[in-house]
């Protein structure tokens, strides 16, 4: 896994591509402090187990493919 960083929030998650439809992120417990689309979830009564993305942190980890910082592993 490699850390990918957030450019909206700073908040910062291991990653693994596995395909271009396929990634696995692993989230720190800041995340529904740090990030503003989990902890605006979160304050409306929600979990972050419930939470599936950050549409910001998927953008990061999409530009962090095409700068290649990010590698998708080979089938």
């Amino acid at each position: 896994m490699q850390p990918v960083e957030c450019v909206t929030c700073g908040n910062q998650v291991l990653c693994e591509k596995f395909s271009m439809a396929h990634t696995s992120v692993q989230w720190t417990a800041e995340a529904a402090v740090v990030c503003a689309e989990f902890r605006g979830r979160v304050a409306e009564g929600g979990t972050t187990a419930r939470i599936r993305t950050c549409l910001a942190l998927r953008g990061s980890i999409d530009r962090a493919v095409e700068e290649g910082t990010l590698e998708v592993a080979d089938a």
